[in-house]
C-alpha cells in the first residue's frame, strides 16, 4: 500500500473512555469536546514533507475517509488536515 501525492494513511489510535463529573461515560465517538485526535503514520504520500512513517501526529476528527485493505480499517486524511507532530 503507498499512498500518493498529498495523503497522508494513518492508523487512529483509540482514545480512553471519559467519565463526567455527573458519572456517565463517554465514548469517544460521543466526545464533542476535542476537535483533534491523534493517529499513527501508515504511509505518506511523495508529495508529504515533514511526516514520515512510523510518526505520531494529531489530525481533524473531521477530515479524511475510511479505507478498507486486507480487513484492516485505515483513515486516510491529507497533509494540510495534520495540526501536530509528536
Amino acid at each position: 500500500m503507498k499512498a500518493i501525492g498529498k495523503y497522508i494513511v494513518i492508523n487512529p489510535l483509540r482514545e480512553t473512555d471519559v467519565k463526567t463529573k455527573g458519572g456517565l461515560i463517554l465514548a469517544d465517538s460521543q466526545r464533542d469536546d476535542v476537535r483533534y485526535r491523534q493517529a499513527e503514520i501508515v504511509n505518506v504520500g511523495n508529495e508529504v514533507s515533514y511526516i514520515k512513517k512510523g510518526d505520531n501526529i494529531y489530525y481533524d476528527k473531521a477530515a479524511g475517509f475510511n479505507i478498507e485493505i486486507k480487513s484492516d480499517v485505515f483513515k486516510v486524511i491529507k497533509e494540510i488536515d495534520v495540526v501536530v507532530v509528536l
